[in-house]
């Protein structure tokens, strides 16, 4: 194991479970989320889905504390987040003011859907970044197991963003979420979650 890992694993934002078959977990700073997700927060080294009936409902607001968390390091410099095909510049005044260094925000904006997955796979497997973000619309098994085995081998978390009409979708991925804005906040939808249940959480203060 290399030397970021190793403080990554030592970090205080680190949860990490002490039984079998509970994952390591980074919290969302969402209580009310932390506490229907098992271990307390987003999985680590795994698949993440996240489905959205637009772009633009919340879903940044979301991963936001998290990616501040695991951007930094104790003892190291700010790690690398990776944005693969977003569909808008990300905001560097709003990524500041969440805490995160627009400098280590690393934007690829590949040309066609096939070299979208095989960019946000080899920024997976680099184990150079903190996370990655990915957005895509119909993705084959293969390129999510893919995604998923990479993202195992990095030990980095990948959160791919697709539409919500892809919820009926059979997906590896180890958390799936549907996402829905209403009054100001962010109503979350747990589809499948590695060792938990289905369940629904209303209304985060996401803004």
């Amino acid at each position: 194991m290399n030397g970021v890992a190793e403080l990554l694993l030592r970090h205080p934002a680190l949860w990490r479970g002490a039984g079998a078959g509970v994952p390591e977990t980074v919290p969302t700073s969402f209580r009310a989320l932390d506490a229907r997700l098992p271990g307390g927060g987003w999985p680590l080294a795994t698949l993440i889905e996240l489905l959205v009936p637009a772009t633009g409902v919340g879903e940044i607001r979301l991963l936001l504390p998290a990616l501040k968390r695991l951007a930094m390091v104790e003892g190291t410099a700010p790690r690398w987040v990776a944005w693969l095909a977003p569909p808008h510049l990300p905001y560097a005044p709003a990524l500041a003011d969440a805490g995160l260094d627009p400098a280590r925000m690393l934007v690829v904006r590949p040309r066609a859907g096939p070299d979208r997955l095989w960019a946000m796979e080899q920024a997976l497997r680099s184990g150079a970044c903190a996370a990655v973000l990915g957005w895509a619309g119909t993705v084959d098994g293969t390129a999510l197991r893919r995604l998923k085995l990479a993202a195992e081998e990095g030990r980095t978390p990948a959160f791919l963003l697709r539409p919500a009409t892809h919820r009926g979708d059979g997906s590896p991925a180890a958390l799936r979420l549907v996402l829905a804005a209403r009054d100001f906040g962010l109503d979350v939808e747990i589809l499948k979650s590695r060792g938990g249940a289905p369940a629904r959480v209303e209304r985060l203060p996401i803004h």
